[in-house]
């Protein structure tokens, strides 16, 4: 990065991956709100949700947050996933069902 505009460098490799993949915000809501609808619903990993998850908004927001800052860069998620999922009672099954979900859902995204 240019030591002298970081925050114009940062905008515009922003704006190219925006550009080469088509993610902004309102595509990552989208993604969140339609992954976590069917994984709510899902005969395995829907109870995990069902028993951690209190606030729905505010757990699609922080997730929003999350992707919004693995995929722009936005700096949005203050927070420790890994922190978060390791008390949950889940193993290879879970998180093979939760990929093909999220996949299956970016796809259609």
């Amino acid at each position: 990065m240019d030591a002298v505009h970081p925050r114009r460098n940062r905008e515009q490799i922003v704006a190219g991956i925006m550009a080469e993949t088509g993610i902004d915000e309102p595509m990552i809501e989208r993604l969140v709100r339609s992954f976590y609808d069917r994984a709510r619903h899902d005969p395995l990993i829907g109870p995990v949700f069902a028993h951690k998850v209190r606030d729905w908004e505010a757990h699609i927001q922080r997730m929003c947050a999350f992707w919004s800052s693995v995929a722009l860069m936005s700096g949005r998620y203050h927070g420790q996933p890994m922190a978060a999922h390791t008390p949950l009672p889940v193993g290879t099954p879970h998180f093979d069902r939760w990929l093909t979900l999220f996949t299956e859902t970016a796809r259609e995204i």
